[in-house]
């Protein structure tokens, strides 16, 4: 009777960790198997045998039958012919020979060592069967009971076998208690885990997607279709959906009637926030909806080989599609696809003025060449970083008067260089000396001409001395202009040779008009003048 208990314990251990009895059987043979070769001390091959009608268990030492002692390559497992027939009668070569051995005196201890193999082989067949179960169920949403608790993970009852969800996979909205159900997307099976090897989670996509089929009929029947899902779990969803009819608009479908269909997802992930989008074939549009609640002022793409877009919104906007903690920008890359360089106006305007002045800007001066500023002032300059003229015209007097030693003197000095410097040297202009010195080639030629003519035997003495007086006036102005070119001239370091012509001609050219100058003041002195210099000078 209790031979037949044994099997029939066997049998409801099978069906309830739902493996085969033969496998349990199997354990069984080999754990006793095992007890009687160690409580005999033989290192000869032992095997188990289970009567499934009685329930007896048996355990026998075997040995393959060779011809002659000349084959025998294995002593303990291998016997002749001969003394196999001795033993038994009738065998042949290759054939087995028992030799059965008596199980009763095993005692506790070999009892002890066959429960654990027993135990160790049924473990085994157990997690054989769960992997053929769910290995080819990845990313398949079950149903499964919190069944309890372990640190920060939690343990479900799939029904065939128990899960466990790691921290990283659950929402830090969720909190469960003992025996309540929910749904799980399966994520793999671990072979190696000691624990539960069916791995699951609350915090995957599929499981957004498996919510949404369930409560959205158009997605059930595929009228409507989710083209990407982008999630952090307990935080926000982004999910784009797509419509195969016209006449079904998507996002209401989705939303449905005063939000119903999408709050009851809401509630299933405890208040976890979700944008339902639009799906778009054109990334920009796509983008502008993707960032949404905030207003996009235009999209472009970068970089199309990295798949990157450049994204401008207004300044109030930046924020908001940037979102709290970047999440926003993130979740709506992680939707596109691409990555998502995201600039207010005011940062896209600096930018564009930034190489505008780069591709204008061309070659920058030393400050060094500003020669009215002095070694002390330069050295001020250039230890605050200021290198250049460019770089010093930027600056705002506040600026300038943060460098150590700049105080209000020393400013005005240096305004006053910078706009000596900026209006003798216009970037791209040539020097005005030889336009100023045709002017007065003319202007003399002609007056010399107007002289050869006799036109001023005509003026009145105080008209021909006004006159003279006002063309002295302007030879000493144009005399004055050409020797302000010049020291200009003088100022500005390694000049190029037709830097040099051009001073050569301009003092060519000055002395020329102070010789006119001179000329035109001796020929316009009247007679009379000349008279009353004579009288005073007799006087």
């Amino acid at each position: 009777m209790a031979t037949n208990a044994l099997y029939q314990s066997i049998e409801l251990l099978s069906q309830e960790k739902g493996i085969d009895p033969g496998i349990v059987v199997g354990a069984v043979e080999e754990a006793i198997a095992l007890a009687t070769r160690k409580y005999y001390k033989t290192q000869e091959n032992m095997r188990g045998e289970l009567n499934k009608e009685t329930g007896e268990i048996t355990a026998y030492i075997y040995k393959t039958v060779v011809a002659d002692e000349d084959e025998i390559e294995d002593p303990v497992n291998q016997i002749t012919l001969a003394e196999a027939n001795e033993l038994a009668p009738g065998v042949e070569v290759g054939s087995e020979i028992r030799m059965y051995r008596d199980t009763s005196p095993l005692g506790r201890i070999a009892a002890q060592l066959a429960k654990q193999i027993i135990f160790q082989k049924v473990r085994e067949a157990e997690r054989d069967t769960v992997f053929q179960e769910y290995a080819h169920r990845e990313k398949e949403v079950l149903n499964a009971t919190v069944k309890r608790l372990e640190g920060q993970d939690v343990i479900y009852d799939l029904g065939k076998a128990e899960a466990r969800c790691p921290k990283r996979e659950q929402s830090r909205l969720e909190q469960f208690s003992i025996g309540e159900r929910v749904r799980v997307v399966l994520l793999k099976v671990d072979r190696a885990a000691k624990g539960p090897q069916v791995i699951v989670s609350r915090a995957a996509p599929e499981l957004v997607q498996n919510l949404f089929q369930s409560e959205v009929p158009e997605i059930y029947d595929n009228t409507v279709v989710i083209r990407a899902i982008a999630r952090e779990a307990g935080e926000r969803t982004k999910i784009a959906v797509q419509s195969r009819d016209k006449d079904v608009d998507p996002v209401g479908a989705c939303v449905g009637m005063k939000g119903m269909r999408v709050q009851s997802i809401i509630r299933e992930l405890r208040g976890e926030k979700i944008d339902i989008i639009e799906f778009s074939e054109e990334i920009t549009t796509f983008a502008e909806k993707a960032l949404q609640p905030a207003k996009v002022s235009r999209v472009s793409i970068s970089d199309l080989t990295e798949k990157q877009l450049e994204v401008i919104v207004d300044d109030t906007q930046l924020s908001l599609a940037i979102g709290k903690k970047g999440q926003n920008v993130r979740l709506a890359a992680k939707l596109l696809g691409w990555k998502i360089d995201i600039k207010s106006e005011e940062e896209k305007r600096q930018e564009v003025e930034q190489q505008m002045q780069a591709l204008a800007g061309g070659p920058t001066t030393p400050i060094e060449q500003v020669n009215e500023l002095g070694e002390a002032i330069i050295q001020k300059l250039v230890a605050a970083g200021i290198t250049t003229v460019e770089a010093l015209a930027d600056m705002t007097p506040e600026q300038l008067e943060e460098i150590p030693g700049i105080g209000e003197k020393t400013l005005e000095k240096i305004s006053v260089a910078v706009r000596h410097y900026f209006g003798h040297f216009e970037e791209g202009e040539e020097p005005r000396e030889p336009a100023v010195d045709e002017e007065a080639r003319a202007s003399a030629a002609a007056d010399t001409e107007n002289k050869s003519e006799g036109e001023s035997e005509t003026l009145t003495p105080r008209a021909a001395e006004g006159t003279a007086e006002a063309e002295l006036e302007n030879a000493a102005d144009v005399l004055q202009e050409a020797e302000s070119l010049r020291a200009a001239e003088a100022e500005t370091d390694e000049l190029e040779a037709s830097d040099e012509l051009h001073e050569a001609l301009a003092e060519e050219q000055a002395e020329e008009l102070r010789e006119t100058a001179e000329e035109l003041a001796v020929e316009n002195v009247s007679p009379a003048d000349e008279e009353e210099s004579e009288d005073e000078g007799g006087a």
